[in-house]
Order: C-alpha cells, then sequence, then structure tokens
C-alpha cells in the first residue's frame, strides 16, 4: 500500500496516511456502537485543530478501515459525514481530501473574574467574606428541594419568580426593610445588576433618555443604564444626601439612591432629605430606583427602613443576596410600582425567560427555613468585628486619620493626613507594596468628587488628605491588621 508523496498540488501521501492512521487509532479502540460517533469526532478534531491541514489528502476509505481493524463502512460513513458538513471534500476517482473551509481553532480559556492578584492585602470593597457562606445548610435545603420538587417544577417559570419565593421574599422584606411588599409585584432578578437593566429597558421604552445617578456613586449604574440607551446624569450630595435643588435642575424624571448607606460616602439620607426625595418624585411624576445593597447590616443601631415603604408608587426597590450569601448566586429581586409591573416582566421575560426554577426553590426554602435570617446575625457578627479592626488599626498606623460614614455596610472613607505625600505618590507605593486601595476620586462620574470632603461636610480642601474607599469584609481581623501596616510601612518608605 504504497502512495506518492505529500503535496499541496493534489497528491496523496504514505505521510498523510500514517498521519490519519495516528490520530484516528484511539477512536478505532471505541466500544462497537460507539465507534462510527467516535472517528467522525476523532476526524473532526484533527482538522478543526490543524493536525490535518487543509488540502492534506486522506487515505482511501479502504486503506484506512485495514489501518485501524474497522469495517470499510464506518470510514466510508466518517467521510461522507464530514464531506456534508464542509471539513473534507471529495470528487468520484479522485479521492478525499481536507476542505479549506475550516481555519484552525486556537481554543483560550481566559478567566475574567474580577480580582486583584498578588496582592498581600486586598481592601478594594465590593465582596463579602466567601468563607462564611453556608454549605452545609445551602446542601441541605438543595437534597430537600430536589426531593420535593415536582417535575414540571422545573419547566419554565413564571418570569417573575416562582410563586413561593416571592412570596417568602414579601415576608422577609417587610419584616426585616420595611418594605411595602406585594408578591404580585415582586420580580426575582439575577441581581441588582439585572434589575437596573430592566429599568432602563422600560424607561427607555417610555421615553426617557436620562437618568439621574449619585455623585460620587457606583460607576456600574452609569454603564448599565448606558446599555439600555439612558445616559446617566451625576448629582452631587451634600451631608444629607442627595442635593434637592440640582436634582430638580437637572430636568431628570428617575434618579438611582442607596439610601440607607451611601455608596461610597456612607452616610445614610437624613428623614429631611427622604422626604424631600419623595416630594420631588411625586412633583415630576418620576421615580426613585433604591438601591438597598448592604441595608440588613448597621452595626451601630436597628438599620433604617427602605425607603419604598413611604411611596411605593414612586419607588422601585431593588437588592440582592450578594453581600449576604455570594454574588456568584446570581440572584436578587426587583420590587416594582404598579404602573411599571407588566412592563417589567414583560421585559424579563424577552431577556431570560426566567430565573432558574431550582435556584429560586432552593432560596425560597433557605428564608422559609430561617436559615437566612441566621445567615444575616453570622454576617453582622463578623462584620462589625471586621470594622472596629480596621478603624483601630487606621488610629494606630495613621495618627490623625478620620472614618466617615454610618457604622454599617462592608466598607469604610478613611482620610489619611497630607503628611503621605499627595495621593499619587501615595498609591503607587502602597501597590508596590502589594497593598490593593482605591481612592474615592474613582467613584466620581467627572464632576469633581475630589473637592467634596470625605464625611460629607464639603469642607475639605483638595490634596489635603489622601482617601480611601475601604472594604473590609472579606478579610479576617488580623489580615486587616496586617494590610493596615503594610500600607503604612510603604507610605512612610
Amino acid at each position: 500500500m504504497t502512495s506518492a508523496p505529500t503535496g499541496a498540488d493534489g497528491a496523496g501521501g504514505s505521510g498523510d496516511r500514517t498521519a490519519a492512521w495516528e490520530l484516528l487509532l484511539p477512536a478505532a479502540s471505541a466500544p462497537a456502537r460507539a465507534r462510527g460517533r467516535a472517528l467522525q469526532a476523532a476526524l473532526r478534531d484533527a482538522v478543526r485543530s490543524g493536525r490535518l491541514t487543509p488540502g492534506t489528502r486522506l487515505p482511501s476509505s479502504r486503506d484506512l478501515s485495514a489501518d485501524l481493524g474497522v469495517s470499510r463502512g464506518l470510514v466510508t460513513e466518517a467521510y461522507e459525514q464530514l464531506t456534508a458538513e464542509g471539513y473534507l471534500r471529495s470528487g468520484r476517482g479522485a479521492g478525499t481530501w481536507v476542505g479549506d473551509a475550516v481555519r484552525a481553532a486556537r481554543p483560550r480559556v481566559r478567566d475574567l473574574a474580577p480580582r486583584s492578584p498578588g496582592t498581600h492585602a486586598d481592601f478594594v470593597p465590593g465582596t463579602p467574606d466567601l468563607a462564611l457562606f453556608p454549605r452545609a445548610a445551602w446542601a441541605a435545603a438543595q437534597r430537600e428541594v430536589l426531593a420535593e420538587l415536582p417535575h414540571d417544577g422545573l419547566g419554565y417559570p413564571d418570569p417573575r419568580g416562582l410563586p413561593r419565593l416571592r412570596t417568602a421574599l414579601a415576608e422577609l422584606l417587610a419584616r426585616r426593610r420595611g418594605v411595602v411588599a406585594d408578591p404580585e409585584r415582586i420580580v426575582v432578578v439575577s441581581g441588582v445588576a439585572q434589575a437596573m437593566t430592566l429599568l432602563g429597558f422600560v424607561l427607555h421604552a417610555r421615553g426617557m433618555r436620562t437618568v439621574g445617578v449619585e455623585e460620587p456613586g457606583s460607576p456600574q449604574h452609569s454603564a448599565l443604564y448606558a446599555s439600555a440607551g439612558v445616559e446617566a446624569v451625576p448629582l452631587p450630595l451634600d451631608d444629607e444626601g442627595l442635593a434637592v435643588g440640582p436634582l430638580r435642575d437637572s430636568g431628570v424624571r428617575a434618579v438611582v439612591t442607596t439610601p440607607a448607606h451611601q455608596f461610597p460616602t456612607g452616610i445614610a439620607y437624613s428623614a429631611r432629605r427622604r422626604t424631600e426625595l419623595l416630594d420631588w418624585a411625586r412633583s415630576v411624576d418620576g421615580l426613585v430606583l433604591e438601591d438597598d445593597y448592604d441595608g440588613d447590616f448597621r452595626y451601630d443601631r436597628a438599620p433604617v427602613g427602605a425607603l419604598q415603604g413611604l411611596d411605593p408608587e414612586h419607588v422601585a426597590y431593588t437588592g440582592s443576596v450578594s453581600k449576604s450569601l455570594a454574588p456568584g448566586l446570581r440572584l436578587g429581586w426587583l420590587l416594582v410600582p404598579e404602573s411599571l409591573a407588566d412592563e417589567v416582566v414583560e421585559r424579563k421575560r424577552t431577556i431570560d425567560l426566567g430565573h432558574p426554577s431550582l435556584d429560586q426553590a432552593l432560596f425560597a426554602r433557605f428564608v422559609e427555613r430561617g436559615d437566612y435570617d441566621r445567615q444575616l446575625r453570622r454576617c453582622q457578627r463578623a462584620y462589625r468585628e471586621r470594622r472596629d479592626a480596621l478603624v483601630a488599626a487606621l488610629a494606630e498606623h495613621f495618627p490623625g486619620s478620620r472614618v466617615s460614614g454610618i457604622a454599617a455596610g462592608l466598607h469604610v472613607i478613611a482620610a489619611l493626613p497630607q503628611c503621605h505625600g499627595p495621593e499619587e505618590r501615595f498609591l503607587a507605593r502602597v501597590a508596590a507594596a502589594g497593598v490593593a486601595v482605591r481612592p474615592l476620586s474613582e467613584y466620581g462620574h467627572g464632576s469633581g468628587v475630589g473637592d467634596r470632603d470625605g464625611d460629607g461636610d464639603g469642607g475639605g480642601e483638595a490634596g489635603k488628605e489622601v482617601r480611601l474607599v475601604l472594604g473590609y469584609a472579606h478579610l479576617t481581623p488580623a489580615r486587616i491588621r496586617a494590610g493596615v501596616r503594610l500600607m503604612a510601612e510603604a507610605a512612610d518608605g
């Protein structure tokens, strides 16, 4: 069985036959019933990967079947199938060749999850302590739900969410956050990010092209609304919350707020400002979008109730388990005014046909059995201890520093004295020491956040302090103390 040498001019060769035989030999050892599919898959992969290049002539079906020890019919069927798919080409009496329509794949799997690699201490805010995730209780709830869930419970769900979960959430949110919670107006979503995007699409469909966002605030809000074709308009804060005068002057009819614990300044909206904000919404027939991202975590007193409870027809309320359980669960809720409910639900339907049923049933059981309340208490104790550790470490290693904002949430604003140099030099030294931090200036939308004092009193001078947004929830007290010490050593170096 001798052939001519390989060549791009169309001549087949023993080299091609040998290559094909070696590449396909493992497939020939597959069980008899799966051998044909295995042969096709191996040949297809060899072409895709470039191991068999375009223009390569393959052995005849007779020769290849003899070399592999399989029936000629299996090889003929494989050639015919891959010719039909475009991987091979053939001509009567001219043999079978690798086609030129396929380009060799260069597989590369990247991990785009947000992380701070190579750091000794990571104070970037936004992440809870994932080690606190209640694995045993979650696994037990999962087994119970799988055992009891009817077959039709795995079908396409109500786009609003399972009635069982919406009922459990209504009771939970009314009890813990003081919202007016109608299960018919709760939509289960993939976290606050999807809630904001859904609202952005609905506002855009209603003709709104702008939405107000807090300045400073979460950069995420601007990006989410931009994806829905709605422009974010930065609006300044004062020491009571969103400044109402600029809000009225802006002309927007919707505004995103974090009133229980403003991100990132850490202030809580005053009672007067909450009232003024709702008065504005009523006067323009507008909407306040309340992001209650960490409203359950208050350490010096009971948490202030949600703004939505004061006027459920002018406030859309959203929250998630990202800070209490894990952001990777992608599970949250959106409570909308009645006037928006149908449009939000229809948009949710068209985006993803509803949240995964099994995840919803599992979380519903977790809430019903009291496991979620226990988890919140566990996190509250841990995060209070870690905040205390951070405040004490800053006082020890950065004399004269100030920590502002209420005792709540998962981050603080730390104003470090000017003796540690300009912000740019300080940040460079700290980063070189392997400590990840974020300055307050990164949370602006380009309207001069650097001129605001970190505690909201508006009296600071730009450049007089280095102001950092320090997350602590994901760090143990020991790591917090070590990280602050490293930061101080780097700043003084």
